[in-house]
């Protein structure tokens, strides 16, 4: 607990350097509850820096954030702002890779994006995944794309791959139907930065990375 309150002040210190106080005000708010969280076992040190970071992000562009909100039978999402009459979702993902899945740990990775953009994508008007500079997002194209312009062979694709790791609940047909991603937002901790991409745009650019 002292190195993760430790962290956390240290990265608000970094925060501070171009923010008022209203917005320190609602960083600090987050950031004990984040406390709180990890008094309970809930949050890792790796999610809840960028979290913050990326909720500075939101703060200074309008929006009201919470972090680790509840959205509903018992799903709980990383970042929730809301905006005027719109909410926005944004997910950490770090690229983390269970010990069980060693052996096939792109499709792993592949398969928990699609997963997430499925499952929290219609909590919200909009849906965004947040990573670090470091980490290659696999990102289905089919769920950029608005849901009238999806087939059907692309739907049954995305919740096969579901199906063999998200079994309890499972992956819906509907939610996979119904899903998008509309943003990317990578988030530099090291220079407390937030960029925003275009989820087409970033699955473009990874195509020259990949190999």
């Amino acid at each position: 607990m002292q190195h993760f309150e430790r962290d956390l002040n240290f990265l608000l210190t970094k925060l501070k350097d171009d923010m008022n106080e209203e917005t320190e005000e609602k960083l600090n708010i987050l950031k004990n509850r984040l406390i709180r969280l990890r008094k309970e076992g809930l949050v890792k040190i790796n999610h809840s820096v960028m979290e913050l970071v990326c909720a500075k992000h939101l703060i200074l562009k309008g929006y009201d954030v919470d972090v680790e909100h509840l959205c509903g039978e018992g799903l709980s999402c990383d970042i929730y702002g809301v905006k005027g009459y719109g909410s926005l979702i944004v997910e950490i993902e770090t690229g983390f890779v269970p010990p069980k899945y060693a052996l096939d740990p792109a499709t792993y990775c592949k398969t928990r994006i699609a997963s997430k953009i499925s499952r929290y994508s219609n909590y919200a008007n909009k849906f965004g995944l947040g990573l670090p500079p470091y980490y290659i997002m696999q990102i289905p194209q089919a769920l950029t794309k608005p849901p009238r312009y999806r087939n059907q062979k692309e739907l049954e694709e995305i919740k096969n791959y579901c199906n063999q790791y998200y079994k309890n609940p499972p992956v819906s047909l509907e939610e996979i139907r119904n899903a998008r991603l509309h943003v990317v937002y990578i988030i530099d901790v090291n220079g407390t930065a937030v960029q925003e991409i275009d989820p087409d745009t970033y699955i473009e650019n990874i195509m020259c990375w990949t190999f």
